[in-house]
């Protein structure tokens, strides 16, 4: 009997990060097409040192919430300065090559797909070294390429922006082995049939996010919402339970308070009602806006990849960035107002949406990793 062929994803910690996300939208836009295909997921860590993993991922999160300043720093200067040198991270090698090899030997896969650098960078370097063949693709999760990413050996490249194309093009990437995806979106997020005319007379539905961990200044968020009846504001508290019970007890009749959303359907719907998104500048949930062309308003990033993503995103007109909302006297609606009473803020705005979506490949990035599986597939019979 013939071995089901096995993709191997390679996230990195076990949080609800995009890097999962971006996973998950593969695998299951990949399922119901190839059902003769073997999909498994590892995150290089656990799979490394068992429980420490729960300890590194808790104590990344106390690190950005305690020391947010320090932790953007060290994050810029260690993967983010000099990006045309070739670095190397000699304490990751020491940390995992061994167990890169020996989870390869254990998994025997016929192509890998990386949505980490990390898991990249090892890659690269088994690669470099020639102790490997097998076909591997980066998925970057953010508006922006660091120098954890392995490159040079690596097969194929799913980039996020015409940006990025043209930087991994500088790094010496031939054209044919970048794919200009965006960052993928679950298949069950939808292209909206037609965009949206904006009414500013009838009530707007504004979600806000914090993420899936309901992380950020929602709560001061919330303060500076006034009570004006033009808007509904439905606050996504993700994961965090003490978040959605707070809000419940305002019994404010313009703000929902919804707990998580696990089914990608209703998210849809949610999207598909939203007039706007004030949210954190992560790679998936943005991906997942300017597909549907909904305007986003950031109020928060994290330091380190949030940071910079806000940076790329603002440079090409993609978000709206409400700056020193936390100090001024404005309220959050008046805000909204401004820019949708603006006609020709909205049309700008709607025309960078557009040529950003226009430059994106029509096929769902997972039809891109059907079609290399079948070049591989191909290869291999060739060579027996």
């Amino acid at each position: 009997m013939e071995r089901r062929k096995k993709i191997l994803f390679l996230p990195f910690l076990q949080i609800p990060s995009g890097h999962y996300q971006a996973a998950k939208a593969l695998i299951e836009g990949m399922e119901e097409k190839q059902p003769l295909i073997h999909f498994e997921v590892a995150d290089i860590l656990s799979y490394s040192y068992g429980k420490i993993e729960g300890l590194v991922s808790g104590t990344y999160l106390k690190w950005i919430k305690a020391f947010p300043d320090l932790y953007g720093r060290i994050y810029r200067n260690n993967v983010y300065h000099n990006l045309s040198e070739n670095k190397r991270f000699r304490l990751y090698e020491q940390l995992f090559l061994k167990q890169m090899r020996r989870l390869l030997v254990e998994k025997q896969p016929d192509l890998i797909v990386c949505t980490h650098a990390l898991p990249s960078y090892l890659l690269n370097s088994l690669k470099e070294k020639g102790e490997i063949s097998i076909p591997i693709i980066n998925v970057y999760t953010d508006y922006f390429i660091h120098h954890v990413w392995g490159i040079r050996h690596i097969d194929y490249h799913f980039a996020p922006t015409y940006e990025t194309k043209e930087f991994l093009k500088q790094k010496g990437v031939k054209e044919n082995r970048i794919f200009l995806t965006g960052i993928p979106t679950h298949p069950k997020i939808l292209k909206p049939r037609e965009q949206t005319t904006f009414e500013p007379s009838s009530r707007l539905s504004i979600l806000i996010t914090g993420g899936s961990l309901g992380v950020g200044p929602i709560e001061d968020l919330i303060s500076k919402i006034k009570g004006a009846n033009k808007f509904h504001f439905y606050i996504l508290c993700g994961t965090n339970k003490r978040l959605f019970q707070k809000i419940l007890k305002l019994g404010k009749n313009n703000i929902t308070p919804l707990e998580y959303i696990q089914s990608r359907e209703q998210m849809n719907d949610l999207y598909d009602k939203a007039d706007a998104i004030i949210t954190k500048p992560g790679g998936v949930t943005v991906s997942e806006c300017l597909l549907k062309g909904i305007p986003i308003f950031i109020y928060h990033a994290l330091p380190g990849q949030e940071e910079i993503n806000l940076e790329k995103l603002e440079e090409s007109g993609l978000i709206i960035h409400l700056k020193n909302w936390k100090t001024d006297n404005q309220s959050l609606e008046d805000r909204l107002s401004a820019f949708f009473q603006d006609k020709i803020k909205v049309q700008e705005y709607q025309r960078k949406v557009q040529k950003y979506r226009k430059q994106i490949a029509e096929k769902h990035p997972s039809s891109i990793l059907m079609q290399i599986s079948g070049m591989v597939e191909e290869n291999e019979r060739l060579l027996h």
